[in-house]
């Protein structure tokens, strides 16, 4: 353990209320309806029909032919998928990032071999026939109902339902870690730091994180950003972070959801050690930090959805002395000539209001 760690968190509470989900720790869940398709599910809101999973598509299965309700960003964690919409077709290896926009109709989703992937929905998924008729559809009900079903809690979805559940529950049946728990999981997002087999990508909603630059906020030199996509109608924006110094002090105005890629993070009343490779959080809005930082001399480094603004200040009391919001990160993407992936597909014409129910 390196001095960091043994300097953070000296108080650490393990029954601390925390929104986070070792995802290594969980069972692959199979989906009735779609062979070969299994799930790690993390969260769902009854509210807004948001989830998140991490899902395994094995080597010869994919996804059928579908249309994505509300949109869904995703990163290729492990293996080779083949993306087929609008006749053409990319070649997803890992470290590709891509945004599904709303209403998408996407023709398939092949695995050329066994695939890991981190989701977010933004609504519900349905999925087609041979006849382009709805066959089913994968809303968050159906994730929570299957979460329950085995027994895995999912992460609370406000900062009330953190403290009304008290002391941390946990998953204690059969578990499969994440192919990304024993690699260099840097080398998704880091050209440098190992080799990779490149993406073939056709589609402008996908981007190879490694050929994106870290860019690097003022106020926090040590922090570095790839932002990847900045929505102005709903604020939210998508990025890689590589967190090599101390956060300062802020409030989640909007809620936020990061899965550890590389090294650990030290945050709120965690383990000295902090969280690794495979730690889904889920911060809700309003969630308050005074410290978070790396805890062991390798990059920390992490996916991040951030769903509003961020307030910066000196600690409990004091004046605010920065806020980041999309505008924010908007700029800074102009400003260093970063090609944001676009968050709706004007091509696209596939509604289902003309499909048979």
């Amino acid at each position: 353990m390196s001095d960091t760690a043994e300097n953070f968190n000296p108080e650490y509470n393990p029954n601390g209320a925390e929104g986070s989900l070792d995802t290594n720790k969980l069972p692959w869940i199979p989906l009735d309806n779609v062979e070969g398709l299994s799930i790690k599910p993390v969260r769902a809101s009854s509210e807004s029909g948001m989830f998140s999973l991490i899902f395994k598509l094995d080597k010869g299965s994919n996804f059928p032919s579908s249309v994505y309700l509300g949109g869904m960003d995703l990163l290729v964690l492990s293996g080779q998928l083949t993306y087929s919409q609008d006749e053409q077709e990319s070649i997803l290896a890992p470290g590709t990032w891509g945004f599904i926009p709303a209403n998408s109709k996407v023709n398939s989703i092949n695995a050329n071999e066994d695939c890991e992937v981190l989701a977010n929905f933004y609504n519900a998924v349905a999925f087609l026939d041979d006849n382009q008729a709805i066959k089913s559809i994968l809303t968050s009900n159906d994730i929570l109902q299957l979460a329950k079903k085995s027994k895995i809690p999912l992460v609370p979805n406000s900062s009330k339902e953190c403290w009304e559940r008290g002391p941390e529950e946990s998953y204690d049946g059969p578990s499969e870690p994440l192919a990304i728990a024993s690699s260099n999981a840097k080398a998704l997002v880091t050209a440098e730091s190992g080799s990779v087999i490149s993406s073939k990508v056709t589609h402008p909603h996908f981007v190879d994180t490694r050929e994106v630059p870290w860019l690097v906020m003022p106020t926090m030199p040590d922090v570095g950003l790839k932002l990847l996509r900045v929505s102005e109608e709903t604020g939210f924006v998508s990025m890689i972070v590589k967190h090599n110094g101390v956060a300062l002090p802020h409030t989640h105005i909007g809620a936020s959801d990061f899965l550890i890629l590389n090294g650990a993070l030290g945050v709120r009343s965690g383990p000295p050690e902090g969280y690794g490779p495979g730690i889904w959080f889920y911060e809700p809005a309003g969630a308050r930090h005074e410290a978070t930082q790396r805890v062991t001399d390798e990059d920390l480094i992490y996916t991040a959805n951030i769903y509003g603004p961020l307030i910066f200040d000196s600690g409990p009391g004091t004046p605010v002395e920065a806020v980041a919001s999309w505008l924010d990160y908007k700029t800074m993407a102009e400003e260093s000539g970063v090609k944001l992936v676009p968050n709706s597909d004007s091509n696209d014409s596939s509604l289902l209001a003309w499909a048979p129910l």
